[in-house]
């Protein structure tokens, strides 16, 4: 017997959500509130003006991280998500606002409410983990 549990295709985020499609609508919901929403300033200020290839490498991250095919890390390597973003000040507040623009878009794309509640919870620790500053914003994660 395999001691490991077996993930059913149906269970994965990645196909609950609606496949390559529903990740593609995610973020560019989601940089469409980074660039609109002014408490996401700081955060929009982080990335490239072009967000064309910042679009592409995070859906392809989104796609493995949901449980869909491999196709961040065979390019990319392992994510070491907190390393690749130490360069800049990521406090509570930057957490807030990158949470607001996610929730944004899990609001936008996803119609089932459970998942964007696990997905949200699941986004709530990585953006909470990345953070490596202090700040004095309380966190917003209910």
């Amino acid at each position: 017997m395999d001691p490991k549990p077996t993930v059913l295709e149906s269970d994965r985020h990645y196909v609950r959500l609606g496949g390559r499609e529903a990740v593609v609508r995610l973020v560019d919901a989601f940089y469409r509130a980074m660039d609109t929403r002014p408490e996401a300033a700081t955060i929009r200020a982080m990335h490239e003006p072009d967000l064309d290839q910042t679009r592409a490498v995070l859906v392809k991250y989104l796609t493995e991280w949901m449980g869909g095919d491999k196709l961040y890390s065979p390019v990319h390597g392992a994510p070491m998500l907190r390393r690749r973003h130490q360069r800049f000040a990521i406090d509570a507040a930057a957490r807030d606002a990158w949470m607001l623009c996610m929730r944004e878009a899990l609001n936008e794309v996803c119609a089932d409410a459970g998942l964007r509640s696990e997905l949200d919870a699941a986004f709530y620790k990585v953006a909470d983990f990345m953070r490596n500053a202090d700040s004095d914003s309380s966190p917003s994660h209910p």
